[in-house]
């Protein structure tokens, strides 16, 4: 089974690509993660990718197509895969086409999660994160059991910098622009199908299974 979870920042996509994980071990491959991760370690992506993500910014295309195409070439792809944050314009869709197309593959489903704009934002400026081993909170949603303080290992949670409400506002308007475009590229390959995304994460899942095909 080989999806694209499309969506808007903070529409869920990674939560839904881990519950996929777990019950199909098709991986998530997040080229937001693969970035931050980058950036934290300091290599020369993270140099490059930093400050645009800092920015509210996208890191250019040949950079992200090379990194999925590297991704999709290891061995645990081999049962499928599902795509969270890539493509996000029509030319990186014309790209993995052609990636998928060397590489013997091909996409089963687009599966758009559809949310308000308020909830975006909501979502994202809420989230705060543990620098020492990536566990996730949100301060009305899910909130640590100690304000401010991870429930594992104590530390001080931060806001990411691409999680303020400034720079999520400036990328819902890329995405606006950029993005939304890819629903109407994948439509006409009969590929895309629409979910509600806002309500309980297992009854959205739910649907993201119906949509791609798999039965409840």
């Amino acid at each position: 089974m080989n999806l694209i979870l499309l969506g808007p920042p903070n529409a869920g996509k990674g939560t839904q690509a881990k519950k996929l994980y777990a019950d199909f071990q098709i991986p998530q491959i997040s080229t937001g993660d693969i970035l931050r991760k980058a950036v934290k370690d300091g290599t020369a992506l993270g140099k490059v990718a930093g400050p645009l993500m800092a920015a509210g910014q996208y890191v250019p295309d040949d950079v992200v197509i090379g990194i999925v195409e590297e991704r999709l070439k290891e061995p645990d792809v081999a049962k499928g895969f599902v795509l969270d944050g890539f493509p996000r314009t029509p030319g990186q869709a014309d790209a993995l086409d052609r990636m998928l197309e060397r590489l013997g593959k091909q996409l089963n489903a687009v599966v758009s999660l559809e949310v308000p704009h308020s909830t975006l934002v909501e979502r994202g400026s809420g989230r705060r994160v543990c620098p020492n081993d990536g566990a996730v909170y949100h301060v009305t949603q899910s909130p640590p059991k100690r304000a401010g303080l991870c429930d594992k290992c104590s530390a001080e949670l931060v806001q990411r910098p691409d999680d303020t409400p400034e720079v999520i506002e400036k990328r819902l308007q890329k995405y606006d622009a950029e993005t939304s475009p890819l629903k109407s590229f994948y439509a006409k390959k009969g590929l895309l199908k629409s979910v509600d995304g806002v309500g309980s994460p297992e009854g959205i899942y739910e649907e993201i299974k119906k949509a791609a095909g798999r039965p409840a």
